[in-house]
């Protein structure tokens, strides 16, 4: 589990969760709305919503797309979630079963981590060879 989490709120432009993307190297971000997980954004999400090279907008007009759109509005809503103190099997099937990529981790209402894919490989990792380290990377 990703214990240092960083979150945007609903309002915030898709500008500024492709510049946290981008700058952390996550591949989702937990969305809050007044401090309550509201959903999650995903490089996924954003490149569903891109406007496609078939539809001719100018550089000008393509960033203000990202620019004035919220994120509350591309967000994937009411994400899976999973409380800290449940097994590792359960994310697991969750996440196998839902085909997720990630699943916040709450505690009475409150995120306090995320759980990734690349968290599962690496606790893979340390079953199957314990002494191995692997280098400590953004999901």
């Amino acid at each position: 589990m990703t214990l240092q989490v960083e979150a945007l709120e609903a309002n915030q432009s898709l500008l500024d969760a492709v510049l946290l993307l981008r700058k952390s190297g996550f591949r989702h971000i937990p969305v809050l709305d007044q401090g309550r997980l509201a959903g999650v954004i995903t490089e996924r999400d954003l490149w569903r919503f891109s406007p496609t090279m078939l539809i001719p907008l100018s550089q000008k007009d393509y960033n203000r797309v990202f620019e004035e759109t919220t994120i509350g509005k591309v967000m994937t809503r009411e994400p899976q979630t999973i409380a800290p103190d449940a097994p590792l099997t359960a994310a697991v099937d969750l996440m196998f079963q839902n085909r997720l990529g990630c699943l916040p981790v709450m505690e009475a209402d409150q995120l306090v981590g995320i759980i990734t894919v690349r968290d599962m490989l690496r606790a893979l990792n340390d079953l199957i060879a314990p002494t191995s380290s692997l280098p400590n990377a953004p999901d």
